[in-house]
């Protein structure tokens, strides 16, 4: 299964077992990992916000288990720069700092830009993908699904840059994934009149692979990713 395609199951289910539900059920994971699911989740789809505090107990309490794999859990959450330990007092959530935006939406410029020229001509089966993408992203944005569509629109471009066919890029652009999915959900919910123009950037390079039009793709990503930074630097356009 597609790395973005597993991320969308996780973020689409409420829990991965709650505690105390059937023995009919999958085995729970190893409670670090859920405390670490827990938190990261919440972080991304803005349960937690940037600045908000949180402490071993109550994260203890939330997810049923004891304070050990919570301190597991937010060691590794640091170390991916979500989160920033104090002691005795518990793990801030970081904030989306304005170096990260530009330092993700370089990034996203370079490789972007660089795959969808690869793919081109696109392959049948990489046209279906994005039109399967593309019109589950329309559902979810229909039904008000913000951080649903956020993980799609993920999908979206994963797809283009994994259909390059270069793994270390592929590898690279996965690593953007969270901190992606953490702009974009924010994004989405500050201007969710703005997801229209999303849909329509993303008919309008879907259109330009369909014709093998490789400049008016780069085009059209540039323009994509160019606005999706003024939004996640508060400038409206």
């Amino acid at each position: 299964m597609r790395t973005c395609c597993i991320y969308a199951v996780l973020m689409s289910s409420p829990s991965l077992a709650a505690p105390g539900s059937s023995s009919l059920t999958v085995k729970q994971p190893p409670a670090a990992d859920r405390v670490y699911t827990h938190v990261k989740q919440g972080v991304l789809d803005r349960r937690y916000e940037g600045g908000t505090l949180l402490t071993e107990g109550e994260l203890a309490e939330a997810v049923g288990v004891s304070r050990t794999p919570v301190r597991e859990a937010l060691l590794r959450l640091e170390v991916e720069g979500l989160i920033r330990l104090y002691p005795k007092k518990g793990a801030l959530v970081l904030p989306v700092s304005s170096q990260e935006i530009a330092d993700v939406v370089e990034t996203r410029m370079l490789v972007e830009q660089h795959a969808v020229r690869k793919v081109v001509p696109a392959s049948p089966t990489l046209i279906a993908r994005l039109e399967e993408l593309l019109a589950r992203q329309k559902e979810q944005a229909a039904a008000g699904d913000l951080a649903g569509a956020a993980v799609t629109d993920r999908c979206f471009h994963a797809e283009i840059v994994r259909s390059g066919g270069n793994e270390i890029l592929s590898r690279l652009y996965d690593q953007l994934r969270d901190r992606q999915l953490r702009m974009g959900v924010a994004i989405m919910h500050a201007h969710p009149d703005r997801i229209a123009k999303t849909l329509t950037e993303h008919e309008a390079i879907l259109a330009a692979l369909r014709t093998g039009d490789a400049e008016a793709a780069v085009e059209i990503v540039h323009q994509h990713v160019d606005w999706f930074s003024h939004l996640a630097r508060g400038e409206v356009r």
